[in-house]
């Protein structure tokens, strides 16, 4: 196999693995939330647990990447493809991290009793957010900018489910629950921050197809 052959067969292979990175966060954010509505701490753990296999997937990822930066020293599009493939890794490793962080904060409740309206708030907050990562990533897997571009009207609705959240929250502890309302604010927090993780992989997205990023660049 000749050298430019070998990279585009790497790239492939990089693609792909993270598809299936993302496809992790992806299945476990709805793992994550019906474990908070179920108050079901066994499988919030096993949330927790397949952390590990998320993480050593990227940092195989990541490795691999360093390896083709050295060996081909790409340029142009090839160039942007690599710096990409890093910067997704980023941010789908810390999407992993919250939704950890989403089931941590259950165990540490130790199954609250939820208010129907916050229990419905949570399940779409959930839907929302597994939502914008299969968008995100169908988008970086198909090439599609118009679909990336997509991604920030969308993760409109799930900011607008956060307020609604952190209100219905607010009441909740109004009633004693003090300490469990702060720690089931994260929670809601948490679901954000994965939004706007999509929404940024899609900016990447665009930056991949159109060599360009967003004038409003990257969320924190």
């Amino acid at each position: 196999m000749d050298q430019r052959s070998w990279f585009h067969a790497e790239l492939d292979e990089i693609t792909r693995e993270i598809v299936l990175l993302a496809a992790y966060v992806t299945e476990a954010i709805p793992a994550a939330t019906e474990a908070l509505l179920a108050g079901d701490m066994s499988a919030a753990q096993r949330v927790i647990d397949h952390d590990d296999v998320l993480d050593a997937l990227a940092f195989d990822i990541e490795e691999r990447c360093y390896r083709v930066l050295a060996r081909q020293q790409p340029v142009a599009s090839d160039l942007r493809a690599l710096m990409t493939a890093l910067r997704l890794v980023a941010e789908i490793e810390r999407s992993g991290d919250l939704v950890v962080n989403i089931c941590k904060v259950l165990c540490a409740l130790r199954a609250p009793e939820l208010s129907p309206e916050i229990r419905g708030v949570v399940a779409r907050m959930g839907e929302e957010a597994a939502l914008l990562y299969r968008g995100c990533m169908d988008a970086y897997a198909e090439g599609d900018a118009a679909l990336a571009g997509s991604l920030d009207a969308l993760d409109d609705t799930l900011d607008a489910l956060h307020a609604t959240f952190l209100d219905a929250v607010v009441r909740w502890g109004e009633t004693g629950a003090v300490r469990p309302a702060i720690q089931l604010a994260l929670i809601g927090r948490y679901y954000e921050r994965i939004g706007d993780h999509a929404v940024n992989i899609g900016e990447r997205v665009r930056y991949l197809i159109e060599g360009e990023l967003p004038v409003h660049g990257s969320r924190r």
